[in-house]
């Protein structure tokens, strides 16, 4: 990757006051050399999990195992600072692996909506994603928009969640880094069943960076089972009498300091105060849409410029416990590859069998001249590409609105439908990507 050190983001960001940060359009310095659909499918990189959570014999169990893989799909995330590029209109992403196969097409280019659809032998997990943008001064909040399902159809069960929250902290002054926070419920529709989450903010002394907490609940409400563990490497779980236990022993490991439970009242996001947002908020009132400034839920950043580092002091290890998951080691070069876990940096390679003529369709992320230069080390053969990509989409769109250009009616691969298990309007896969023939067909987006 190139250094980024010569770049400040603030230059870009000074602009996007009052604007929708889904609609600036960065450097391509800033960017990794994956397409978001690609990013949304290392979702699956520990699709094992729902393999396992399948062969469970209880519904308890299997609700283990796929809040574990609900954690599990945000590991990639941490130190991952890059922007992946916004897909365009139509562009699709497939990937087959021992464990699964899955298709991810760009369903709306405003606002952008990305759906994906995996299947197995034993599950079938789908959804879509509209990422919100948001800048607070100091920070950038990503928020994923959008509800996740897990299928098991020989079981006829299925389960649900939307993912947390977000923040690159310190985009103006100091190092950047990504912390996740917010509550996760992962919901058993046909059980009652219910694993909720809480993704803790680090807080002003880290005691709890990265860590992952949680209860499951039968129909009743009761607590059966807590969760526990950290988003970046492991969830484990036991029964809810063996925490109680462990709590009466270990409190000063759950309570929070008088600093961590409330912010400062001249605090805000991003730990930026009150009269500079108003400053901010004064320049362009017209319309924050996606982007606003306002006071979330979460704590402030810890401390101005550092990136927090883990206090043992507080870590967890509960008796009875058993590990449900733990993150794979990254590769010892990652730090030069935009710290890329050996699953995202299999995601562009393109196969020999891929190569052939009619195999790989035309729409697919791996052939996106911007990225492939990119990942080449070609930066302004890139921000070109990049560029004449987005001018190409504007001008399509502006000839079929003038019914100038007959051309294929994306999307193709996924409808607005209703989710039968949420109730909720989501993108439904349609079925016959793995049986499509393009021969006939003018699919040139790139």
């Amino acid at each position: 990757m190139f250094s980024r050190n010569d770049f400040n983001i603030w230059s870009v960001l000074k602009n996007c006051i009052g604007k929708e940060l889904s609609k600036i359009t960065m450097p391509v310095v800033f960017n990794e050399p994956l397409s978001f659909l690609q990013r949304m499918t290392e979702y699956m990189e520990y699709a094992k999990l729902l393999r396992i959570a399948s062969e469970q014999a209880t519904p308890l169990e299997r609700l283990k195992y796929v809040s574990a893989f609900a954690v599990s799909a945000l590991a990639s995330n941490w130190e991952r600072l890059g922007k992946p590029f916004n897909p365009l209109l139509g562009e699709t992403y497939e990937l087959t692996r021992s464990e699964f196969r899955i298709i991810c097409e760009q369903v709306s280019h405003h606002p952008p909506i990305s759906a994906f659809h995996a299947d197995s032998g034993s599950f079938r997990f789908h959804g879509s994603i509209h990422p919100k943008l948001k800048f607070w001064g100091k920070s950038v909040e990503i928020q994923p928009k959008g509800t996740v399902t897990v299928e098991f159809p020989k079981l006829n069960e299925a389960y649900s969640w939307s993912n947390v929250n977000c923040c690159v902290h310190n985009v103006i002054v100091g190092k950047l880094w990504i912390e996740q926070y917010g509550m996760m419920e992962v919901v058993s529709h046909q059980h009652g069943m219910k694993a909720t989450l809480n993704f803790k903010p680090s807080g002003w002394n880290n005691k709890d960076l990265h860590r992952v907490e949680g209860y499951i609940t039968d129909r009743n409400k009761r607590k059966s089972h807590f969760l526990y563990g950290k988003w970046t490497d492991f969830i484990k779980c036991t029964d809810y009498a063996s925490y109680e236990e462990y709590v009466k022993e270990n409190a000063h490991k759950f309570k929070r300091n008088a600093d961590d439970r409330s912010k400062s009242p001249n605090e805000s996001p991003g730990n930026t105060p009150r009269k500079v947002l108003s400053k901010l908020n004064s320049l362009k009132m017209s319309s924050f849409k996606s982007l606003s400034i306002q006071e979330p839920d979460d704590p402030p950043e810890p401390s101005e410029g550092d990136i927090p580092k883990s206090d043992s002091t507080y870590s967890i290890d509960i008796p009875n416990s058993i590990s449900l998951w733990e993150a794979e080691s990254r590769p010892a070069n990652t730090a030069d590859y935009y710290q890329f876990t050996n699953f995202a940096m299999s995601l562009n390679q393109l196969e020999d069998y891929m190569k052939q003529p009619r195999t790989l369709c035309p729409t697919d992320s791996r052939l996106r001249p911007d990225i492939r230069k990119l990942e080449q080390g070609d930066m302004d053969g890139a921000a070109a590409e990049k560029t004449r990509l987005e001018e190409k989409q504007r001008e399509t769109r502006k000839k079929s609105k003038k019914g100038q250009e007959e051309q294929v009616i994306f999307p193709r691969w996924f409808k607005q439908d209703i989710n039968p298990h949420t109730k909720q309007e989501d993108w439904i896969y349609k079925g016959g990507y793995w049986d499509r023939n393009d021969d006939n067909l003018e699919l040139d987006i790139f």
